[in-house]
C-alpha cells in the first residue's frame, strides 16, 4: 500500500530529494561556483519530470487515504509549472551570474517552490493544500529578497512575508471552519455535507475565508497589494518565476478546492469568483496606465489576467474549467516571452525598466521590437494572436455559464487594459528618439523572446494540442 502511494507522488520525491542532496553538495564543495551548474541541472530535471508525468500513465490514482491524486487536472498543471520553472531558470543563468546573484541556493530554492506548487495541485486534504502552499510560499519570501544589498528587494520580500502570513492565517481559520462544520479535512468528505445544494452558514464562512486565502496567491483583487511592490522590488528573473509557474499552481489549487470540496454548491461560490474576477479586470487595467516602470504594470497586468483566469471559474462548468487552464497555458508563455525582453533591457550594463527608455528601440532592434509587439498585441488580446482566443474561451465560458454581465465586463476592461500595451508598442516605433540601449544579449533570452512571440502566431492553427489536454484535464475534475 505504501509502495503504491509512493508511486504516485513519485515526481515529487525526485525533485525533493535532488533538491536536498545538491544543498548538502553544495555547502561541503564549491558553494557558489555551482550555481550556474545547478542552474542547468535543476532545470533539465524539470524538462525531464515534465515528459514523464505528460507521457506517464492516466487515470486517475489517490494516495495516502485520498489525501493526494493524481489525475488528468493535477498532470497538466504539473507540467505546466515544470516547464515554466526550468524556463525561468535557464532564462537567468547570464543575468544572475552578472550581478552576483546566482548563488546555489537560487535554483534548488525554485525547484522546492516547484515541489510545494506540484503537491497543490494534487491536494485533495486541507492539510495536504496548506502543505503545498507553504513550501512553495516561504520558498518564494527568500528568493524576493535574494538581491540582499537592496533595500527594494529586501522590502519586497519582507511585504510579500507579512501579507503572505496574512494570508495563510486566513486560509487556516477557513480550514478549520470547513472541518467544524464538515468533520472532515478530505474533500470527499467535504463535498458529501454539500448534496443537492444544502450548505450550512459555517461552511459557507469556512468557505469564503479559504477563497481569500487563495485569492491572496493570485494576487486576485482586494487581496493585491503586494504584487506591484514585489514584483519591481525582486530581481528580475525572480519577478519572472513570479508570473509564471506560482500562478498556474495557485489557480490550479483554487478551481481544485471550489470542485472537489465544493462542486455541489457552485451558486453559493460562482458569485463571489465573478465579483474577485469583476474587480481584478478593472483595477489591472485602470491602476496600470499611469505606470512607467514596466516590471510595475506587468504586475498590474498579472491582476487582470487572474481576473479573466478567474472568469471560467466563475461559470462553473468543465468548459469553464477547460478555458481557465488554456488561459493560463497561454499567459504563462506570454509572460516568458515579455519578461525575456525586460531582462534586455540594459544601458551600460545595468538594468532599466522605464518603458520611455524603448523610444525608437525599433529602429535599433527590429528584430526584437517585433517580437514584443507580438507579444505586447497578445496580452491585449488582439485578433489574431493567441492571446485574443485565450480571452474567447474565458469570455464564452462565462456567458454559457449564465454570467454574460461578467463576459461583457471582461470586454470593456480588456478594451481598456489594450491601452498600456499598446503605449509600450507606441515608444517603440513612434516614440521621441533618446539614449540608446545596449544591442547585446544573451542567445537565450533571444531563443525565449522569439519563441514565445512564434507560438502566439503560430498556435492559432491548432493551438499546439492544448486544447483538448485541457478538456481532457478538465473533465477529470469536473464530472
Amino acid at each position: 500500500m505504501i509502495q503504491a502511494d509512493l508511486t504516485v507522488i513519485l515526481p515529487e520525491i525526485v525533485l525533493a530529494v535532488y533538491a536536498m542532496l545538491a544543498l548538502l553538495a553544495a555547502v561541503y564543495t564549491s558553494k557558489d561556483r555551482l550555481g550556474p551548474t545547478l542552474v542547468w541541472t535543476t532545470g533539465a530535471l524539470m524538462v525531464l519530470l515534465a515528459v514523464w508525468i505528460a507521457t506517464g500513465p492516466g487515470g486517475t490514482h489517490a494516495a495516502f487515504g485520498g489525501m493526494i491524486v493524481d489525475d488528468g487536472f493535477a498532470r497538466f498543471a504539473k507540467v505546466a509549472i515544470l516547464l515554466s520553472a526550468a524556463a525561468v531558470l535557464v532564462m537567468s543563468q547570464e543575468y544572475m551570474s552578472r550581478r552576483g546573484l546566482l548563488r546555489f541556493e537560487y535554483p534548488l530554492l525554485v525547484a522546492l517552490a516547484a515541489v510545494g506548487m506540484m503537491v497543490m495541485v494534487s491536494a485533495s486534504d486541507l492539510m495536504v493544500l496548506y502543505m503545498g502552499l507553504e513550501l512553495q510560499s516561504l520558498a518564494l519570501y527568500v528568493v524576493a529578497a535574494l538581491r540582499r544589498d537592496s533595500v527594494k528587494s529586501t522590502e519586497a520580500g519582507l511585504k510579500y512575508f507579512v501579507l503572505g502570513a496574512l494570508s495563510s492565517g486566513l486560509l487556516l481559520y477557513g480550514a478549520s471552519l470547513v472541518y467544524g462544520y464538515s468533520g472532515t479535512t478530505l474533500f470527499s468528505g467535504i463535498i458529501q455535507t454539500a448534496q443537492h445544494g444544502e450548505v450550512s452558514v459555517g461552511l459557507l464562512f469556512g468557505l469564503v475565508f479559504l477563497i481569500s486565502g487563495l485569492a491572496f496567491k493570485v494576487s486576485a483583487v482586494p487581496f493585491h497589494m503586494w504584487t506591484p511592490d514585489v514584483y519591481e522590488g525582486s530581481p528580475t528573473p525572480v519577478t519572472a518565476f513570479f508570473a509564471t509557474a506560482p500562478k498556474m499552481a495557485a489557480m490550479g489549487l483554487f478551481a481544485r478546492v471550489l470542485f472537489d470540496a465544493f462542486g455541489h454548491a457552485v451558486p453559493d461560490w460562482s458569485q463571489v469568483i465573478a465579483l474577485l474576477s469583476l474587480l481584478s479586470m478593472f483595477l489591472g487595467a485602470v491602476a496600470a496606465i499611469g505606470q512607467r516602470d514596466i516590471k510595475r504594470l506587468m504586475a498590474y497586468s498579472s491582476i487582470a489576467h487572474m481576473g479573466y483566469a478567474l472568469m471560467g471559474l466563475a461559470a462553473g462548468t468543465a468548459f469553464g474549467v477547460q478555458a481557465m487552464l488554456i488561459y493560463m497555458a497561454i499567459y504563462v508563455t506570454m509572460n516568458l516571452g515579455t519578461f525575456a525582453f525586460i531582462l534586455m533591457m540594459e544601458k551600460d550594463g545595468k538594468p532599466i525598466t522605464d518603458i520611455s527608455a524603448l523610444n525608437m528601440y525599433a529602429k535599433r532592434e527590429p528584430g526584437k521590437a517585433l517580437a514584443m509587439l507580438i507579444l505586447m498585441f497578445s496580452l491585449a488580446g488582439v485578433p489574431p494572436m493567441l492571446g485574443f482566443f485565450g480571452k474567447f474561451y474565458v469570455l464564452r465560458a462565462a456567458y454559457e455559464g449564465g454570467l454574460a454581465w461578467l463576459a461583457i465586463a471582461g470586454v470593456v476592461a480588456s478594451v481598456i487594459g489594450a491601452f498600456y500595451y499598446l503605449r509600450v508598442v507606441f515608444y517603440m516605433y513612434f516614440g521621441d528618439e533618446g539614449e540608446e540601449m545596449d544591442t547585446h544579449s544573451s542567445p537565450v533570452l533571444w531563443v525565449f523572446l522569439t519563441g514565445s512571440a512564434a507560438v502566439m502566431l503560430l498556435g492559432i492553427v491548432n493551438m499546439f494540442g492544448i486544447e483538448g489536454a485541457a478538456a481532457v484535464a478538465a473533465a477529470t475534475l469536473v464530472n
